[in-house]
């Protein structure tokens, strides 16, 4: 977390197999309902609502950072989950699952 409303994440530079990234298509931030607990993959991929994305060409290169306003997300406590989207729409492993605190905070 960069402050209150800012995530900085790095890109993956492998998939999920360990072979080398050529590039990311999306960024996708998907928001879920707070719940008891942590949403898992499948949770976030079935119930994830997709509240920002950022495609090519405004995504850095893999392994390189980036920075997400989050100051727009009018959404009450939940989950947030970052995935990146290979060519194809390819999703790749979710992010931690963060907590989204009350907005008026």
């Amino acid at each position: 977390m960069e402050g209150l409303r800012k995530i900085r994440l790095v890109l993956p530079s492998t998939d999920v197999n360990g072979v080398p990234l050529a590039g990311v298509e999306s960024l996708r931030v998907l928001y879920l309902p707070l719940g008891l607990t942590k949403p898992t993959a499948d949770e976030v991929f079935s119930r994830g609502e997709v509240v920002l994305e950022r495609r090519r060409p405004d995504l850095p290169g893999p392994g390189e950072a980036l920075t997400l306003d989050l100051k727009s997300l009018h959404r009450p406590p939940g989950w947030i989950v970052i995935v990146a989207v290979r060519l194809g729409e390819v999703a790749g492993r979710p992010s931690e699952v963060l907590p989204w605190m009350d907005p008026a905070l």
